[in-house]
C-alpha cells in the first residue's frame, strides 16, 4: 500500500515538472544592447603568429601544447631578454621544449 502511494506521488510530481518545462516560455537572448567587439589578433598576413608582439591569451589559444602558465613565461622571458632573434631562442623559456617548438614551428614566425 505504501509503495503505491510513493509510486503516485512521485509520478505526480514528474508529471508537474514536465508540464512547468514545456509550458515555460523560452528565455530570449538579450542582443539588442550588446556592445560589438572586435578582436584584433596579432597573427600576420601570412598567418603564423609572431612570437615578439603576440600577448599571452594569443599564445595559449594558438600554440599546441602551450597552456596558461608556459604563455606567461613566453611573455615574461621576452619582457625581461628583449625581442626573440630565432625561434630555435624559444628552447630558453623554461617549459618549451623541443618537442613543443616542433610541433608550432609551422604556426611561429619572429619579426
Amino acid at each position: 500500500m505504501r509503495t503505491g502511494y510513493f509510486y503516485s506521488l512521485v509520478f505526480a510530481l514528474l508529471t508537474s515538472a514536465s508540464i512547468g518545462a514545456i509550458a515555460a516560455p523560452a528565455a530570449k537572448p538579450d542582443t539588442g544592447n550588446a556592445p560589438l567587439v572586435q578582436e584584433v589578433s596579432p597573427k600576420t598576413e601570412s598567418g603564423k603568429v609572431d612570437l615578439n608582439q603576440a600577448d599571452a591569451p594569443t599564445l595559449q589559444r594558438e600554440l599546441s601544447g602551450v597552456g596558461e602558465a608556459k604563455a606567461k613565461a613566453i611573455v615574461a622571458y621576452r619582457e625581461s631578454n628583449g625581442p626573440f632573434a630565432s625561434l630555435d631562442e624559444l628552447l630558453e623559456v623554461k617549459g618549451i621544449g623541443k618537442a613543443i617548438l616542433d610541433k608550432n614551428r609551422e604556426k611561429l614566425e619572429v619579426n
